[in-house]
């Protein structure tokens, strides 16, 4: 029998946490689980030879080395093509392309880690293969009529024969980031990525803005380490949850970002110059990926989605879920602010530094004060209401009579 979850900080971590661990372990097996599903569901008609040689050739694999099955599950680009099509799923997509892409993914990563036990020969197959972990994006030349895969390498199938695909690094698809395992993404292959429920947003465009990669990569680098020196339980989480950062843009003046529930590891971030605006973002998102992976295993609150109130960080009415999501995300903003403050970090005594933790903190009260009126968490949901309420007393005690 399962251990119930304990979630004592899935909000503000401390160090040494294993709170988020446990959580996307349990999602990682919800995620295994539902592969087979997904396989059953879709696995008829055109798709129903590549779904027999998937098992022919992976099926053993599955009883001798479940950790690499795991591995592969778990990396964001393989993870959000089983949301989607799994049965009952809040996205369903086109489940001949979604399942060719599945499993063509799927068999990128055990190939690259050389670990696939056979030769696997997939005839349908999407026009680019990803892997953000080994840095690669696969374009199937035309003519291409089947991809085989083997141990350390993929071929293309044509009428003149075979040629292998490079699966050595391309940092014209995904680039290192200074300090992390997650990557710059320069493809993205996200069915849901053109979802939007901001109104002032339309998509998740890939876009770098204009700005040069290294740009980039120097921003990313700097608000990873500001976090990394004053909230260090949360940069851990960082590196157990981020996979990947897509780039949607460059503005000075506002800052845009975003996430899907479906695929977590992933976050969509445009670019800022403010070292902090990056580092609030990072921290926004990254905590969005960690309710993602904690509704995969409950829904946290029973209150109905078409049931609305007023959002302390957005200027339309939210489900109680978003209003839940956004309490959640600016708690850990509000304590890298505190900590930075605490620590005397240059230019934490500007007043507008001060200010803004302040307007964090009261709107953080606000949106707790709505869920404290109108929650109906379940058993794990009344867990992270308890540490919010706890946070947001602490925090309005200390900062929420300060300042104008």
């Amino acid at each position: 029998m399962t251990e119930p979850l304990q979630l004592p900080d899935l909000c503000v971590p401390e160090p040494g946490s294993t709170t988020m661990h446990r959580v996307l372990s349990r999602s990682l097996r919800r995620a295994i689980a539902d592969f087979p599903q997904v396989l059953r569901l879709h696995g008829r008609g055109p798709c129903a030879p590549d779904v027999a040689e998937f098992l022919r050739v992976v099926g053993p694999l599955v009883r001798e080395e479940p950790g690499a099955i795991a591995a592969a599950v778990r990396r964001a680009e393989v993870g959000v093509w089983i949301r989607c099509l799994r049965p009952g799923s809040a996205h369903p997509i086109e489940p001949m392309r979604g399942l060719a892409t599945l499993l063509s993914t799927i068999a990128l990563e055990l190939a690259r880690q050389g670990v696939l036990p056979g030769s696997l020969r997939l005839r349908r197959f999407p026009l680019r293969v990803t892997s953000s972990a080994g840095r690669l994006a696969l374009r199937v030349p035309a003519g291409t009529h089947a991809l085989r895969f083997e141990s350390g390498g993929v071929w293309a199938e044509h009428r003149e024969g075979e040629h292998p695909l490079s699966l050595e690094p391309d940092d014209e698809a995904f680039v290192e980031l200074p300090g992390t395992q997650a990557r710059l993404a320069l493809v993205d292959d996200d069915p849901l990525a053109a979802l939007e429920e901001h109104p002032e947003k339309a998509g998740n465009q890939l876009d770098l803005g204009g700005q040069p990669v290294e740009r980039w990569r120097v921003a990313l680098g700097t608000a990873l380490s500001l976090i990394e020196a004053h909230a260090p339980g949360f940069r851990a989480e960082i590196e157990l949850v981020l996979q990947q950062v897509v780039p949607v843009g460059w503005d000075e003046h506002r800052h845009m970002s975003a996430t899907i529930q479906e695929a977590i590891g992933t976050v969509y971030l445009s670019l800022h110059p403010n070292p902090m605006t990056m580092a609030e973002a990072l921290v926004h998102e990254v905590s969005h990926n960690k309710i993602s992976a904690l509704l995969e295993l409950d829904p946290v609150l029973e209150n109905p989605r078409h049931e609305i109130h007023a959002s302390p960080v957005r200027p339309d009415p939210r489900p109680l879920h978003g209003v839940l999501l956004a309490v959640h995300a600016f708690l850990p903003v509000a304590a890298l602010y505190a900590a930075m403050i605490d620590a005397g970090h240059p230019g934490s005594e500007h007043p507008d530094f001060r200010r803004r933790l302040v307007h964090v903190v009261r709107g953080n009260h606000e949106g707790a004060e709505v869920l404290r009126a109108h929650a109906r968490p379940t058993a794990l949901g009344r867990q992270l209401l308890d540490e919010i309420a706890e946070l947001d007393l602490a925090f309005m005690s200390r900062w929420g009579g300060t300042g104008p």
